[in-house]
């Protein structure tokens, strides 16, 4: 696991983003995996951690170009995890979190 961890943080991910108001559909692609997720800002939606726990996840609007989104694990314990994603610009700014473990990923559009 930690192998195919290690090639899609290396790769250059496609990532396409889609919005109409306040609903998202977001497929991200590398060499090891796609995930597409869809969601409205305001609800609750199903999802998966970035190691694969299935979770609630609930997205509201931080600012004008960021959206914040706590997830809650639907089983078991582990930690607190969340997601953010921003526009700046032709760049977006992914930001992860588990507990006290931050993760930033910078994407420019092509």
């Amino acid at each position: 696991m930690l192998r195919k961890v290690a090639v899609a943080a290396a790769s250059k991910p496609h990532v396409e983003i889609r919005q109409n108001g306040d609903q998202f559909y977001i497929k991200t692609s590398t060499t090891v995996r796609t995930t597409e997720i869809q969601f409205t800002v305001g609800e609750e939606f199903d999802e998966e951690t970035v190691d694969g726990r299935k979770c609630k996840s609930f997205p509201i609007w931080e600012k004008e170009n960021k959206i914040y989104c706590k997830q809650t694990l639907v089983d078991g314990t582990g930690p607190k995890t969340y997601w953010t994603r921003e526009l700046v610009g032709d760049e977006l700014i992914l930001v992860f979190g588990a507990d006290d473990v931050v993760c930033t990923r910078l994407y420019v559009r092509a």
